[in-house]
């Protein structure tokens, strides 16, 4: 019971924080930005209560984690209109951009400290405590650099989707905009359900892994780098 319990809070404590915390940077670069929707909801708080959605935050990347230990999950989205912005299209891709910046923020921060941890004991609170919190630290690197590679994915309704619509000639951003009511659904098709149904089949599908695998390791090794940490 123990050991569940310290496997499940150090996993599920950086999740979500990186989850919840994603969209309130969304919402407080609306504000700054002209959008006080959030504001006025509040949604624009560090405090991940506010943001939590009890199966895309809890549930989901908790089941995920412990079954094919990738994370995946979602906070309440934080509701913006783009209309009321300074300068509606340049500004989408500042307030898009910010989810996965503040994951990068995160991933640094927890590496950054995970470097001062001894292995093991952290002052007069034992091993158990040491551990932990490196294994915390650690996971919180990971999750927060997943979720940082997989939202720059530049489909629509993800903030990499977005991101292009606000950076493409109108020629290739007005079809992508047209794709945010199917882009979740097609993703979790193919990275998902797609895979699955191949195992059925003998076949090793691994897209997910293909797709986020030299990415993510190369945002890690950045912050290896970044933070000294061998």
């Amino acid at each position: 019971m123990e050991s569940w319990l310290f496997t499940a809070t150090a996993v599920a404590i950086p999740a979500i924080l990186a989850i919840t915390l994603h969209e309130a940077a969304h919402g407080w670069a609306a504000w700054k930005l002209g959008d006080d929707t959030a504001k006025v909801l509040g949604r624009v708080t560090f405090n991940p209560l506010r943001h939590i959605d009890p199966f895309g935050t809890v549930i989901l990347p908790a089941l995920m984690y412990f079954t094919t230990g990738f994370v995946f999950g979602w906070a309440k989205p934080v509701p913006v209109n783009f209309n009321r912005l300074n300068n509606p299209r340049m500004d989408m891709v500042k307030v898009a951009i910010a989810g996965p910046a503040i994951n990068f923020v995160l991933a640094l921060v927890s590496a950054w400290l995970w470097g001062f941890l001894p292995a093991d004991g952290l002052g007069g609170g034992g091993p158990t405590v040491g551990t932990w919190a490196k294994a915390a630290l650690e996971v919180s690197v990971f999750v927060n650099v997943i979720l940082m590679v997989f939202n720059l994915i530049p489909l629509p309704p993800l903030d990499g989707g977005r991101v292009a619509v606000g950076l493409l000639p109108d020629a290739l951003a007005v079809p992508l905009a047209r794709m945010e009511r199917v882009g979740l659904l097609l993703l979790i098709g193919v990275l998902f359900l797609l895979p699955m149904l191949a195992r059925e089949f003998g076949y090793d599908l691994n897209l997910l892994g293909w797709i986020l695998g030299p990415p993510v390791d190369a945002v890690i090794e950045v912050i290896r780098v970044l933070t000294g940490n061998d």
